[in-house]
């Protein structure tokens, strides 16, 4: 991408030098997601690594929306997810009985498109594992269901085959409350009751994030956000430790990643178009977005900068120089540093040749290197009274721009 739109650097606040740690000297040149401004606002901190409107921060990715399910029909997933069951036989080879380690045949059947539970046959589960994600699946009851309280068409989702969502016909069907269909079971009930009557297909969004430990301290205790047929039941509800049957839990390690486990009670009931996204680390776990721990910060920030410098080795005059300049932003590097000044002492002496009228005719030129100096100077790059900062403003000062 050519730089050929003008910079302009916005306010800054004021940070000082601080002591970075350094990238890998070979560093894939980072080129503007987008044309535009260098900064439209504030920039990089020691928690937050980039700067907002940062035109150099990666743009999200392209995912194709999936469709709605009908009764009559179960929806297209979106573009990137994992499909785990799909309504055909070929999809039953994503999953394993959990009887004798996962050797065991597993018992249930496709029927119609839909994966049917066998009674008393046990519980499935995937053969991949997952950590955080998004899920998505769907159940239904017979419309002759029969049975009361925990004992009418009994099943439930489990992340990781640890902790899980209820799957219970709750339809004019009352039981405790934390055993309720979409409760985190033992742990929180759920806000409503949006279930469909029996005969109905039930949709299930969940978003799954796992405990978080550092050397045995609890950072970050999970949480659980789920919709039943587009209702918000569960809003970030924390895991505590996942849940059970009649005993409190005591929060605990989850493993990395782990098997998504569907639930044989002993009653039949049917599932379809059941997919996963996973999901991008927190912050807390290694993510490079929101807030982040100062090391890290300061480490994603050399790194961004080592990337800039390495697309400024690519383009030549001005282009070259703002981009280097650019690098500062996010840290001071002594090489950077030392070639900025060289460039920027080069289109200062360059701008003080010019007549007055020639001045003029370069306004924005002259005031675009003037707004570059002071952002750096505001973020602690540079000295206030760096020199060609001060040459600088002592044309915009002559002619009288300051005021305009």
């Amino acid at each position: 991408m050519k730089l050929t739109t003008p910079i302009f650097f916005a306010g800054c606040l004021g940070l000082g030098p601080v002591s970075l740690i350094h990238a890998e000297s070979t560093v894939a040149p980072l080129i503007p997601t987008v044309d535009g401004p260098v900064f439209a606002g504030d920039p990089p901190t020691e928690t937050h690594p980039w700067a907002v409107h940062d035109r150099n921060r990666p743009l999200p990715t392209r995912v194709e929306p999936g469709t709605a399910s009908t009764h009559e029909q179960a929806g297209r997933p979106p573009s990137d997810a994992v499909v785990l069951f799909d309504g055909t036989e070929a999809s039953l080879a994503n999953w394993q009985s959990v009887n004798d380690n996962g050797n065991a045949p597993m018992a249930w059947k496709v029927e119609n498109g839909a994966l049917v539970v066998e009674p008393r046959s046990g519980n499935i589960r995937t053969k991949d594992h997952f950590g955080d994600v998004q899920l998505h699946l769907e159940w239904s009851v017979p419309t002759d269901v029969t049975g009361s309280g925990q004992g009418r068409a009994n099943s439930g989702v489990f992340l990781m085959g640890i902790t899980e969502i209820q799957i219970l016909d709750n339809y004019n069907n009352p039981t405790y409350a934390d055993g309720h269909a979409g409760s985190v079971y033992g742990v929180n009930p759920p806000f409503s009751n949006p279930l469909r009557a029996p005969g109905e297909w039930q949709t299930y969004d969940i978003v799954f994030r796992r405990p978080i430990f550092k050397d045995g301290v609890e950072v970050d205790p999970g949480h659980f956000t789920v919709f039943i047929n587009g209702v918000l039941v569960q809003d970030a509800t924390p895991l505590e430790g996942g849940g059970g049957f009649m005993r409190r839990t005591r929060s605990r390690e989850f493993p990395e990643a782990g098997p998504i486990m569907l639930q044989d009670h002993g009653d039949r009931l049917m599932f379809r178009n059941i997919w996963v996204r996973p999901l991008p680390p927190r912050a807390v776990e290694g993510g490079t977005d929101g807030r982040l721990e100062p090391a890290a910060a300061m480490a994603k920030r050399s790194g961004i900068a080592a990337g800039i410098r390495a697309h400024a080795a690519t383009l030549d005059g001005r282009a070259r120089m703002f981009r280097t300049m650019e690098s500062l932003v996010y840290e001071v590097d002594a090489g950077a540093l030392e070639a900025a000044n060289a460039m920027i002492a080069t289109e200062v002496e360059s701008i003080q040749n010019l007549s007055a009228q020639e001045q003029e005719d370069q306004k924005g030129r002259i005031r675009e290197l003037e707004g570059a100096l002071r952002y750096l100077a505001g973020c602690g790059a540079i000295a206030d009274d760096h020199p060609s900062r001060v040459a600088i403003d002592a044309i915009v000062v002559a002619r009288g721009w300051r005021e305009n």
